[in-house]
C-alpha cells in the first residue's frame, strides 16, 4: 500500500469523492482477481475505471489487450508511471457509461470486463452490457458487497430483485471472492465482493427481451402489492384481465413479483405478448 501512496502523493493527486475512488495495491489481491476471471494470452479487456492502474497492470502481464477506461484525466500522470513498460494497454479516459457499444464493440471484437468498480456506476454499467453488448463474453467485478448478494439472490428473498432478474436472463452470476474494505486506498465504508458473470445469450428463452424486461419492471413495481396489483396498474388492464394471464401462467392471484423466478418471469413476458397485453 505505502509505495501506492508515495506514486499518489508524488503527482500530488486528490482523490474526488464523486468518481467513488478507491485503489486496491496488494498484489496477491489482484492476482486472485484475475485468476478468477480466467483472463488468458487470447483475451481481450476492457477495464472501467482503472483508477491508479494497478489492477491494469495485473490484468496486462496476463491478457493480449486491455483497455483502460477512466473519466479522471488527473490520473494520467500517475497511469504514465505505473503502467510504463506495459505495451499491450491503451488507457482512454472518457466516462464509459457514454461510449457508443456498438461501435467499439466493432473495433475490438470478443471481449470480457474485468474491473474494480466504482460503485455508484455498477448497476448501469452491468445493465449497459446485458442490454446494448453483442461481444462481451462476460464480466469479473469488484462491487459492494451488498450488491453482489443481490446480483446472485434466489427468488423469494429480500437480497432478489429487478437486477437479479435482468442479469439472470443472460449471465450466471457467483461471488467468487470477499474482500474487507481494509484492503482499498482510501477505506470505503462497506465490505466489496467479487462477482464473476457468464454470458449465455439465449440461456432463458423469451419472445422479446424488451418484453421481458417490462416485466420484471412491472413485478417488482412495488414488492409489498400482488403481482395481480402491479399488472393492472403498470399496463393499464383490468383486474379480470390480469387474473387470467396469471392463471394461465400457473401463478396464484395472491403472488408477489419477488416470488417468481427469472424463468416464471419469461413465461409471464411470452403471455403478455401472446394476450396482447403488451405491444412492442
Amino acid at each position: 500500500m505505502g509505495e501506492l501512496i508515495d506514486t499518489l502523493k508524488k503527482h500530488s493527486f486528490q482523490f474526488k469523492k464523486q468518481f467513488g475512488q478507491n485503489f486496491i495495491s496488494d498484489n496477491n489481491l489482484l492476482r486472485s482477481i484475475v485468476d478468477a476471471s480466467g483472463v488468458d494470452e487470447n483475451t481481450t479487456v476492457v477495464e472501467v475505471g482503472c483508477g491508479a492502474g494497478t489492477l491494469t497492470r495485473a490484468l496486462a502481464e496476463r491478457a493480449k489487450k486491455v483497455y483502460a477506461f477512466d473519466i479522471d484525466k488527473d490520473l494520467q500522470p500517475v497511469l504514465a508511471e505505473t503502467l510504463a513498460g506495459c505495451e499491450n494497454v491503451e488507457v482512454i479516459f472518457r466516462d464509459f457509461n457514454k461510449v457508443n457499444l456498438k461501435e467499439f464493440e466493432k473495433e475490438i471484437g470478443e471481449y470480457v470486463v474485468v474491473a474494480n468498480l466504482p460503485y455508484y456506476i455498477t448497476t448501469p454499467l452491468v445493465i449497459k452490457f446485458l442490454e446494448e453488448s453483442e461481444k462481451v463474453q462476460g464480466v469479473c467485478i469488484m462491487v459492494q458487497e451488498e450488491v453482489a448478494e443481490r446480483f446472485c439472490a434466489k427468488e423469494d428473498t429480500p437480497e432478489y430483485g429487478s437486477i437479479t432478474a435482468a442479469v439472470a436472463l443472460k449471465g450466471e452470476a457467483k461471488i467468487v471472492k470477499r474482500v474487507s474494505r481494509n484492503m482499498f486506498y482510501p477505506r470505503p465504508n462497506v465490505d466489496s465482493a467479487v462477482v464473476r458473470i457468464d454470458f449465455q445469450r439465449g440461456r432463458i428463452a423469451v419472445k422479446s427481451e424488451r418484453a421481458y424486461r417490462q416485466t420484471v419492471k412491472c413485478a417488482f413495481l412495488n414488492r409489498r402489492k400482488t403481482l395481480e396489483n402491479n399488472l393492472v396498474n403498470f399496463f393499464s388492464v383490468s383486474r379480470e384481465t390480469a387474473k387470467g394471464i396469471l392463471a394461465s401462467a400457473g401463478i396464484d392471484e395472491k403472488a408477489r413479483g419477488e416470488t417468481l423466478s427469472p424463468k416464471r418471469l419469461a413465461l409471464l413476458s411470452d403471455l403478455l405478448i401472446e394476450t396482447g397485453v403488451y405491444k412492442e
